[in-house]
């Protein structure tokens, strides 16, 4: 169903111009309503209405208006016959269009091959280029079902030339290790004794952070360098194009990839080891600064700790060592009741002491053997 437009929508899209209204001249009543609508709709659209439903009821009434016909002698207008086929021939020889025909398709398939779908593998985006480009020939686009099979046809064809692109880029000695990477078991050649088992691995995730996964990583990167796939295979090929055969390459089976044509298996599994290498490496240098990160934490808490042990050590613990000395060294034969716990209370010099008995402070050594001997 059409959808409903507004003033602005009416006047841009539905006004009559220039010429067009010489072309109404000599028709009536219906007849001259449906040529206007059909006139105006092929203008902006660059093909013809499939029936009424196409038309919204406020641009029958706005063309109604300009070409002074009552609106309702539109449901006399006959969608089909010989009369509608006449107005769609005037309006192409007035406009400049012609039908699209066979040889015209064949020719607008080998254009989007060589100027779309090499860069697009969108079939609606082919398909906007496609009619783009009829207008611009000045072609009335074909119908729905034969649009739809040279949109196909083209996607097929420009995948096929990007397939010879890349197999003419590939040295014979990396077609031999990428095809054992999918060769079936006893069957690996060359370099690759388990050629399926490599695969695995370099299409696998990685793991937690640790020092394993780091080497696991690193063994996969080396494994992908050592295949040698060049960088510049896809060098003029879209990075959208060389994702999207990653992504078939990463989860289809070996059995599965075996099964394509030689050409498709080997972009399909250079695709995947040239994106692999770069998300590989990726991987690494996020591994080694969540490493980095975590050694920083684990370093913050052990400083934290000894702060707060260096937070609990008893205030001026040196000047009250010497004053404990002091005080021993002069009492003579008092006790130590009488001498030392007046300048310092049992716990107190308890805890010092247990605080640095492993400590070689050099200063203050001769003060804690004095010390030592006063807990007794």
């Amino acid at each position: 169903m059409a959808r409903e437009l507004d003033q602005d929508e009416l006047i841009d899209h539905w006004t009559l111009v220039g010429d067009e209204p010489e072309l109404i001249v000599g028709k009536r009543g219906a007849t001259r309503l449906g040529f206007a609508i059909l006139l105006r709709f092929y203008t902006e659209h660059g093909r013809f209405p499939r029936g009424r439903a196409e038309i919204p009821d406020e641009a029958i009434e706005y063309v109604a208006r300009q070409v002074d016909v009552e609106r309702t002698e539109i449901a006399f207008y006959d969608w089909s016959g010989r009369t509608i086929e006449y107005h769609r021939a005037q309006i192409r020889k007035a406009l400049g269009f012609r039908e699209c025909t066979v040889a015209d398709a064949d020719e607008l398939t080998w254009w989007l091959v060589d100027h779309v779908t090499q860069l697009e593998r969108s079939g609606e985006r082919v398909r906007e280029h496609l009619l783009s480009e009829c207008r611009r020939r000045k072609f009335e686009p074909p119908t729905a079902g034969r649009i739809d099979r040279i949109v196909r046809s083209a996607l097929s064809r420009g995948e096929d030339v990007l397939f010879d692109r890349v197999l003419s880029r590939l040295p014979t000695a990396v077609v031999a290790k990428l095809v054992a990477l999918v060769a079936p078991a006893g069957e690996e050649a060359g370099e690759l004794e388990d050629g399926s088992a490599v695969l695995a691995s370099i299409r696998s995730d990685p793991g937690n952070v640790s020092l394993n996964t780091m080497l696991t990583e690193i063994a996969k990167l080396e494994a992908v360098r050592g295949i040698g796939v060049p960088g510049e295979v896809f060098a003029d090929i879209a990075p959208k194009i060389v994702i999207g055969w990653r992504r078939r390459a990463a989860v289809e089976s070996p059995s599965h990839l075996r099964d394509h044509p030689l050409r498709v298996q080997l972009t399909l599994l250079a695709a995947l080891l040239h994106c692999r290498c770069r998300e590989i490496t990726d991987t690494l240098v996020e591994l080694l600064n969540s490493t980095v990160h975590r050694i920083n934490a684990r370093a913050e808490v052990r400083v934290t700790n000894e702060l707060i042990k260096e937070f609990k050590r008893v205030t001026g613990k040196e000047n009250l060592l010497f004053r404990v000395a002091e005080a021993t060294v002069d009492a003579g034969d008092q006790l130590v009741r009488d001498t030392v716990y007046p300048v310092a209370s049992q716990a107190t010099l308890l805890f010092s002491y247990e605080y640095n008995r492993n400590r070689s402070n050099v200063k203050t050594s001769r003060a804690l053997a004095l010390l030592k001997y006063s807990c007794r």
